[in-house]
């Protein structure tokens, strides 16, 4: 089956990607909205498949449910219907409080990554210090502008002009997905308000629903080495594949041993600094960066309080 599904132009009806795609016009029809990632979903009709990038998000909502079809085909439809009451779209492209978010993310473009089967990776930067100007300001209402920033990055992935196919669930790797880096430098892990929690939780959950398969591994820089301890003792309750997702380390000029050496110096890299090269949402209180996204982190702000790492 896994060289089968290397080539979509030849699905013979029983593999999944094929049985999920002829169950998209009552999906469509259901939810009465089309578009996921960026991509207007298709079905099939007559004697013409369904398009090679609907096939690319079929697959990828597969993955993320371990070829369960019912179970991938339930959570599309959720998705589905979230995005058009949501409009991530749109969000994208909202103007937010520079004085609230300015500095806590980014979007830049990484080569080289190890292990990765990209020559370019996007990468989101969340840089938690940068909260700390007013914690219980920024994450009162975060919701919206990180999922902006999701979509940001999402859009820099080109699934439109995806060619690629994606692999079946344990075949390979996709590679179509992020990389998420969540940066805790003089950040408190010890207060924790309400605000934080509530957001953080909210926006963990919506990533899980309504973002599937758009991270391949997310690293955690600059967390003291009791914080790290702890993060290892919640591996018990995490999946493999997640742990295996996960890299922790105490210093952030480690990560280019991980990651590559195209990122800012900061991290041990030779780019420029992240709060020069990065994209960022739209900010009315701020001036918009609007270059293409490279790398590269920002100094964070005194002390604070540490979130949970969200998406």
């Amino acid at each position: 089956m896994a060289e089968i599904a290397k080539d979509w132009d030849n699905l013979p009806k029983e593999h999944k990607l094929s049985q999920f795609a002829a169950a998209l016009p009552e999906i469509l029809e259901k939810t009465g909205y089309a578009e996921m990632y960026g991509v207007e979903l298709v079905a099939p009709k007559d004697e013409a498949p369904a398009p090679h990038t609907t096939l690319l998000i079929l697959q990828k909502f597969l993955r993320a449910n371990v070829d369960d079809l019912e179970k991938a085909k339930t959570q599309l439809t959720e998705a589905l219907q979230w995005r058009k009451e949501y409009q991530p779209l749109k969000v994208k492209d909202e103007s937010f409080d520079g004085d609230k978010f300015g500095g806590l993310g980014y979007v830049t473009k990484v080569k080289g990554v190890k292990g990765s089967p990209n020559e370019e990776d996007v990468v989101t930067w969340n840089i938690y210090g940068a909260a700390t100007k007013d914690v219980k300001k920024t994450f009162g209402d975060v919701d919206a502008w990180r999922v902006g920033l999701q979509e940001i990055a999402i859009s820099h992935l080109n699934l439109n002009e995806a060619t690629k196919t994606i692999p079946d669930y344990g075949k390979g790797p996709d590679p179509y997905r992020t990389i998420n880096v969540h940066d805790y430098l003089s950040v408190s892990f010890l207060r924790r308000p309400a605000e934080i929690k509530n957001s953080s939780s909210k926006i963990v959950q919506t990533f899980q629903q309504y973002y599937p398969e758009t991270v391949s591994s997310k690293f955690f820089v600059n967390v003291p080495i009791v914080m790290q301890w702890m993060m290892g003792a919640m591996k018990a309750l995490m999946s493999s594949d997640s742990i295996q997702s996960m890299t922790w380390m105490t210093y952030g000029s480690e990560l280019h041993n991980y990651l590559s050496s195209d990122i800012p110096k900061d991290y041990g890299g030779t780019a420029a600094p992240l709060k020069d090269a990065g994209l960022e949402p739209k900010y009315a209180a701020v001036e918009q960066k609007t270059q293409n996204p490279t790398v590269a982190p920002t100094e964070a702000v005194a002390s604070g309080t540490a979130p949970p790492a969200t998406g």
